[in-house]
C-alpha cells in the first residue's frame, strides 16, 4: 500500500562540526520518501524548478518512489542554508530562497487520491487543508507543522486539526500551540481539537506517542557521531508512516511500533549529511535498530506512578 506525501524537494547547504555539503538533496518529501519507501512505495507531490538535478531522485524511483506528481516550473528551485554550533544545540538558517516553491498549489494526479496514509509534510496549513480536499476518504491522515505556522496561520492550523489523525510535532511547538507545560495535558488538549493521536519528538529523550489515555515512550537510538541532523524529523515521519502503510498496520500495537520505526530511521538520517545514509541503508542494518528501540520502549507511567492506558 502506497504513502502519499506532500511536501518539498529542496536543494541545501549545510555547515556542521562535521564538515560543508553544498547543493545537496533535502526538503521534507526528499527525507520522507528515502525512509518510507524501505517500507513501501511512496507517491510524491511537490514542486521544483527547472534548474533541479532530476537525476538526484533516480535512487528513489528505483527504490518505487513516484513522481508522478511532481512539477517542473520555470524559475528557481527553493534552496536553504544553515550552520549546527558545535554541540549541535542551536542551528542558524544562512539563507532561503523558496524559488517556485513560494507558489507551490499542490495538485494530486489522480491515480494518488485513493492513498490509505496521507502525510502532510511542512508547509502552509491552507495548502495541506487543499491535499485533503483532493484525496478520497484516506485512513490515516499525519500532519506536521512548525512554529512559524503556529504563530502566523494558527486560525487555518486549528482548522486542519479537525481533519487529521495524528499531529507530529516537538516538544516546543506543542507547547507554543497549546500554551501547557506538561506534555501529557498539551496532548491532551491538542487531541481534544481533532486528532486522536499526537507525536511529541524531545530530541535526544527520544518521542512520545499519545493515542487515547496512554502515552508511549521510545528513547533516541545513541547513534556514535552525529553529523547533520537536517531532515531527521521528515525521516521520522516516513518511517513512521511507512511502517503503517502495511497491510492491517491501524492498531494501537501497529502504532507503537511505527515509533520504533520512525525513531529508528531518524537516527539513521543524522548519521550523513543529505540523504546519503539512508540512500545505502539495508534492511539488517533497519532490523538491528529497531530490534534496540523496540526493546527499550515502554508505556510512560503517569506522574503519579499509575499507568496512562
Amino acid at each position: 500500500m502506497s504513502a502519499l506525501v506532500v511536501g518539498s524537494l529542496a536543494l541545501d547547504t549545510v555547515e556542521t562540526p562535521y564538515g560543508r555539503a553544498e547543493e545537496v538533496l533535502g526538503g521534507s518529501a526528499s527525507f520522507f520518501a528515502a525512509a518510507a519507501s524501505l517500507y513501501q512505495p511512496v507517491q510524491v507531490v511537490a514542486v521544483v524548478g527547472d534548474d533541479f538535478p532530476l537525476a538526484q531522485l533516480d535512487f528513489l524511483r528505483e527504490r518505487g518512489v513516484d513522481f508522478s506528481g511532481l512539477q517542473v516550473a520555470a524559475g528557481e528551485s527553493f534552496r536553504w542554508g544553515g550552520a549546527y554550533n558545535a554541540d549541535f544545540s542551536a542551528r542558524e538558517t544562512l539563507f532561503t530562497t523558496l524559488g517556485v516553491f513560494a507558489d507551490f498549489s499542490p495538485a494530486i494526479p489522480a491515480s494518488f487520491r485513493k492513498a490509505r496514509i496521507v502525510s502532510l509534510g511542512n508547509i502552509h496549513p491552507i495548502l495541506q487543508g487543499e491535499v485533503l480536499d483532493q484525496v478520497e476518504s484516506p485512513e490515516l491522515v499525519v500532519c506536521d507543522t512548525m512554529n512559524y505556522w503556529i504563530e502566523r496561520e494558527r486560525d487555518a492550523l486549528m482548522s486542519l486539526l479537525k481533519r487529521i489523525d495524528v499531529l507530529m510535532v516537538n516538544d516546543a511547538e506543542i507547547h507554543q500551540l497549546s500554551g501547557i507545560g506538561d506534555p501529557l495535558e498539551a496532548a491532551r488538549w491538542v487531541r481534544e481539537r481533532g486528532p486522536g493521536r499526537v507525536i511529541v519528538k524531545e530530541g535526544a529523550r527520544g518521542a512520545l506517542l499519545f493515542d487515547g489515555d496512554a502515552a508511549f515512550r521510545c528513547p533516541a537510538y545513541p547513534v556514535p557521531q552525529v553529523v547533520d541532523p537536517t531532515g531527521a524529523g521528515d525521516a521520522f515521519a516516513g518511517g513512521f508512516a511507512g511502517h503503517l502503510a502495511g497491510p492491517g498496520r491501524r492498531t494501537g500495537d501497529a502504532l507503537r511500533e511505527a515509533l520504533v520505526h520512525g525513531s529508528a530511521m531518524g537516527s539513521f538520517a543524522v548519521e550523513s549529511f543529505s540523504l546519503d545514509r539512508l540512500r545505502n541503508l539495508e534492511a539488517r542494518e533497519v532490523a538491528e535498530r529497531t530490534g534496540v528501540l523496540g526493546g527499550r520502549a515502554a508505556l510512560e507511567p503517569s506522574p503519579t506512578g499509575a499507568s496512562l492506558v
